[in-house]
């Protein structure tokens, strides 16, 4: 009886450091989702050198530093830089060595049967959100920066009853995608691009007068789990390979 406790103990030990192991060839990346295909791509472009796996994770820019400050666990961060100031100052990232790793511009959408509305100036956007049967943005980077957008321009107070928000661009767009009327979104330009084969039309970006860029920078870790591929990873989102892959993305 007990060797055979003694064995099952030895196969639980053997099975835990083969998950250990198995875990520790992970590279967590936590990032917001505006960067969700451009991440895909150059983990794509990553897998053709390396064996490590490359973890995606996406959270909001506003809610991230309070996730890894709850416990989730990364090894590379990429957040805007008055984000990843609150990261640095939880201990979760290394204030040596960031980079930025691109911007991403706001755009416009709508449903790719809807009729497309006149953005070419700022004038023009501003009839077509007075028409529009609603207004749609989320709670991230890109609809705190809309929120200011509409008091800015006057409309905020008008547009009151029909501007809907939502937490992220996921909820934002499967609402659109649902509607019926003439919704009007806003959100990341490469996340709009990455709904297009679902039903999403971009209508183009911002009028360059309003326009407004997200900076994300990439930091590593203050502890990675897996500071070795952390680092080889991080290196290779440096690279003009990288810049390359993240220009074609629509990331400047």
């Amino acid at each position: 009886m007990k060797s055979s406790i003694r064995v099952i103990l030895a196969i639980a030990l053997m099975l835990g450091a083969i998950a250990v192991r198995a875990d520790d060839s992970q590279v967590r990346v936590i990032s917001p989702s505006a960067m969700h295909s451009s991440l895909d791509l150059l983990v794509e472009a990553w897998r053709k050198r390396s064996a490590d796996e490359i973890k995606l994770t996406f959270e909001t820019a506003p809610m991230l530093p309070k996730r890894l400050a709850s416990g989730e666990v990364a090894d590379i961060i990429i957040v805007p830089p008055d984000r990843m100031e609150d990261v640095v100052k939880l201990g979760k990232a290394n204030p040596n060595g960031q980079f930025v790793l691109g911007r991403v511009g706001v755009g416009v959408l709508i449903r790719a049967d809807a009729p497309v509305p006149d953005i070419s100036t700022t004038e023009a956007l501003k009839r077509s959100v007075l028409a529009a049967d609603s207004v749609v943005f989320n709670r991230a980077s890109s609809g705190l920066y809309v929120e200011r957008l509409m008091e800015k321009l006057g409309l905020a107070e008008g547009i009151k009853a029909k501007t809907v928000r939502h937490r992220d661009a996921q909820e934002q767009f499967t609402h659109i995608l649902n509607g019926s009327g003439r919704e009007l979104g806003f959100g990341g330009l490469t996340e709009i691009v990455r709904w297009r084969d679902r039903g999403l039309k971009l209508v183009g970006p911002l009028p360059a007068d309003i326009q407004n860029y997200t900076v994300y920078t990439a930091a590593l870790a203050a502890e990675p789990q897996n500071p070795v591929g952390a680092r080889a990873f991080f290196e290779f989102l440096a690279s003009p390979e990288a810049k390359a892959i993240l220009k074609s993305n629509g990331v400047d």
